[in-house]
């Protein structure tokens, strides 16, 4: 795997041990990426008592969060109005006002633990740059005229934009790699570990079982790669690149000057940030669904999805600037779109952030903590706490509609780009 830009700015990663062969714990996490960490951290605060450990495949950050867009935000793929209609408009707001405070509590915690993640709350923007994308702005809360918008991020072609005050960028490697070295304070890491299946009271490893008494997956992406686990979430691949460092002549221009981060209103997700060295960090959708939810170290490459990526950059903010890193990994979608956490049976799991996981993972770890300990809290009584998604379709029905729902919204984003004259 061709690390990220965020992991190649750190020290190179060495593992720490394997599992050292049968062991037994009161709490076993399997993935050691955001969710298995705060949720370690948090229950080691609440619940001193316990005994935990967490197992790794790789090392600490390998997966989603070492190599994500570095939003902490407080955005959920499902909408207000859709989650309002199921689960009533209390709720619906209690689950984004949560999601708010996460992205707060992510940057309080980090540097109550000395975490120097590059961690600013400048908030985020949603650029309309197409009439169609405007009338979608319009009906948005936090919606901001043409002259605002381009004072915040000055792209090309910018109608307005809609601004939320609730994300900051951050480097998601320093928070992973940094939350890691907190954690193993207070409880057991075994990187290295690949966990070949889970059940009630024990995990097996290939170094080993660890029995306990609560199991918790927290694998997002390689939910899939898990025995019994394959149509759980499908892993999803969303690419990176990462700009040399820009001159501030370009900065002036282009603003983000709080380092907000950004992206528009099109159909085919993009996100981007400025990095605290003032490069551009940006990534994309679009790399294809492999059939049967393949996950391999190649397809983090796709030539064709990072040229599309740099060219989108130089359409934004008519740059060319020399592309420095590129890189990718899968992320985890349920089939509704509806990230969850939850326990029962004495198996607990999080995840399905659909992307936006950096902060959604920490209020999902202060969740299980809150659920592991016996604790009742506003956060145990939120809409997706033990919401359980429908299974992804067999094989190959999964492939192809995954990938027809690509293309149609690569070519929705074409029509409104260059729409049909009228007749």
């Amino acid at each position: 795997m061709i690390p990220s830009f965020w992991l190649s700015t750190l020290d190179p990663v060495t593992p720490r041990p394997p599992l050292p062969g049968d062991r037994s714990y009161d709490v076993v996490i399997v993935g050691g990426g955001y969710t298995g960490l705060w949720t370690a951290y948090y229950l080691s605060q609440v619940a001193p008592h316990l005994s935990i450990c967490v197992l790794e495949a790789s090392y600490c950050g390998f997966g989603a969060s070492g190599r994500n867009g570095g939003w902490a935000s407080g955005l959920f793929p499902v909408g207000h109005a859709k989650l309002a209609r199921r689960y009533g408009a209390a709720q619906a707001t209690a689950m984004h006002a949560a999601l708010a405070g996460a992205v707060d509590e992510v940057g309080r915690a980090s540097a109550a633990e000395g975490i120097d993640c590059h961690y600013a709350k400048g908030g985020t923007i949603s650029l309309a740059r197409s009439p169609a994308q405007l009338r979608r702005a319009r009906k948005s809360a936090g919606f901001l005229p043409q002259d605002e918008a381009a004072a915040m991020c000055n792209a090309t072609d910018v109608l307005g934009g809609v601004y939320s005050p609730d994300c900051a960028a951050l480097h998601p490697a320093r928070l992973v790699r940094g939350l890691a070295d907190v954690v193993s304070r207070h409880a057991d890491i075994y990187e290295g570990t690949r966990v070949l299946s889970i059940a009630r009271g024990s995990v097996t490893t290939s170094h080993g079982t660890v029995t306990a008494g609560t199991v918790v997956r927290a694998l997002e992406g390689y939910t899939s790669q898990l025995e019994g686990h394959r149509r759980a979430l499908a892993p999803v691949y969303s690419l990176m690149i990462a700009t040399e460092p820009l001159p501030e002549s370009d900065w002036e221009r282009i603003g983000l000057a709080r380092r907000e981060t950004f992206t528009d209103e099109r159909h085919m997700i993009i996100y981007g940030q400025r990095t605290a060295d003032d490069r551009l960090a940006f990534g994309g959708r679009g790399a294809p669904y492999h059939f049967g939810s393949r996950v391999e170290p190649s397809y983090d490459q796709v030539p064709a999805v990072f040229d599309s990526l740099a060219q989108t950059l130089t359409d934004m903010f008519r740059i060319r600037p020399r592309i420095a890193y590129r890189w990718g990994g899968p992320l985890g979608i349920p089939r509704d779109w509806m990230p969850s956490v939850g326990l029962r049976d004495g198996v607990a799991w999080a995840g399905g952030y659909v992307g936006d996981g950096v902060a959604a993972a920490n209020l999902a770890g202060r969740t299980l903590a809150d659920l592991i300990a016996g604790e009742t809290t506003e956060r145990t009584t939120l809409p997706w706490v033990n919401h359980r998604s429908r299974r992804w379709e067999p094989e190959p029905i999964r492939w192809l509609g995954i990938n027809a729902a690509l293309r149609a919204t690569t070519l929705r984003d074409a029509l409104e780009k260059h729409p049909a004259p009228a007749r």
